[in-house]
C-alpha cells in the first residue's frame, strides 16, 4: 500500500502548504480535490497544470488521483457529463495523475455504462482512469460491482472503495472487496462516530471496520494507494489533518501488504 491525503481535509490551504502536510507526515502522494478554492481544476491553462505538476514532483510525491465531482451516472444529457468528464481526464493526464474520481449520483447503471464508454477510448489515449467511488445512490460494492460490468471497459476504469459508505449501508467488508476485486484501484480510508453519525473521529476511534478492512486487504495483496479523506472541508470543527495523519501512517504500515 502506498499513503495518500486528501486536500478535503485541508480547507483553505494552498497547494505548498498541503505539499508541506503531505511530505511532512510520511505520505508519498496527494489526492488533489478539483475545485476553485482549491486551485486545482480543469479551467487551469497549461501554464498552471505545469507548476501544479513541477512543485509536487519537486517534493518527491506523486498525485495519486484527482477528486473530481463528475456524477457519471446523474439524470440529464450524457453531453454535458461526458465533455466535464473529459476535461478532468485531460487535466489528470497534465498534472501525471493516474485517474480522475467519480460520483454516482444516479441509480441507474446503464446511463453510466453508456458515459463510461463514451470516455474509455480518449482514458485510454490519455493513459488515465476514471475511478467511480462507492457512495451515494451507489454506495455498495455490489452497486458498483453492476455498473462496471456493464460498462465493461476493465482498462479505463476502476473503483474508490471508500470503506465508510458501504459499511453504513450494510454491506460487510468482506461482501464489499469480494464483489470489487477485479477493479479496485484506491482505497480511501476513514473512521467516522457510527454509521448514522458520520462525523469524522482519528482513525481508531470510531465505528468503522478498519481493523476488518485492513486484513482483508492484506490479505488480497492489495499493493495500491490508500488516502486518507479527512473531511474537514464539510466538518471544520474537527482537528487539523496534521493530527490525525500518524493513525493512517500507522495502519498503513500495519497492513501493508
Amino acid at each position: 500500500m502506498r499513503l495518500a491525503v486528501s486536500t478535503l481535509g485541508m480547507p483553505g490551504d494552498g497547494l505548498d502548504r498541503a505539499i508541506e502536510i503531505a511530505s511532512g507526515h510520511g505520505c508519498q502522494g496527494l489526492e488533489l480535490r478539483l475545485h476553485p478554492d482549491t486551485g486545482v481544476h480543469a479551467g487551469l491553462g497549461p501554464e498552471g497544470r505545469r507548476s501544479v505538476r513541477e512543485r509536487v514532483e519537486r517534493a518527491g510525491l506523486e498525485i495519486s488521483a484527482l477528486a473530481g465531482y463528475v456524477g457519471i451516472c446523474q439524470p440529464g444529457p450524457d453531453e454535458e457529463a461526458v465533455e466535464a468528464l473529459l476535461a478532468d481526464l485531460r487535466l489528470a493526464a497534465d498534472l501525471g495523475a493516474p485517474g480522475v474520481r467519480v460520483f454516482p449520483r444516479g441509480g441507474d447503471p446503464a446511463v453510466g455504462a453508456r458515459r463510461l464508454k463514451a470516455v474509455s477510448g480518449p482514458a485510454a489515449d490519455l493513459g488515465t482512469r476514471v475511478l467511480v467511488e462507492t457512495h451515494d445512490q451507489m454506495s455498495t460494492g455490489a452497486a458498483v460491482a453492476a455498473l462496471l460490468t456493464e460498462a465493461g471497459c476493465p482498462g479505463t476504469t476502476g473503483v474508490i472503495w471508500d470503506l465508510l459508505h458501504p459499511w453504513r449501508h450494510g454491506e460487510s467488508p468482506a461482501a464489499t472487496l469480494a464483489a470489487l476485486r477485479p477493479w479496485l484501484s484506491y482505497v480511501q480510508v476513514k473512521d467516522a462516530v457510527s454509521a448514522q453519525e458520520t462525523t469524522p473521529v482519528p482513525m481508531g476511534e470510531g465505528s468503522v471496520p478498519l481493523e476488518e478492512a485492513g486484513e482483508l486487504l492484506r490479505g488480497a495483496g492489495f499493493g495500491g494507494w490508500v488516502s486518507l479523506e479527512w473531511e474537514r472541508t464539510w466538518y471544520p470543527q474537527v482537528a487539523p489533518v496534521e493530527e490525525v495523519l500518524p493513525g493512517a501512517v500507522a495502519w498503513v504500515r500495519r497492513f501493508a501488504a
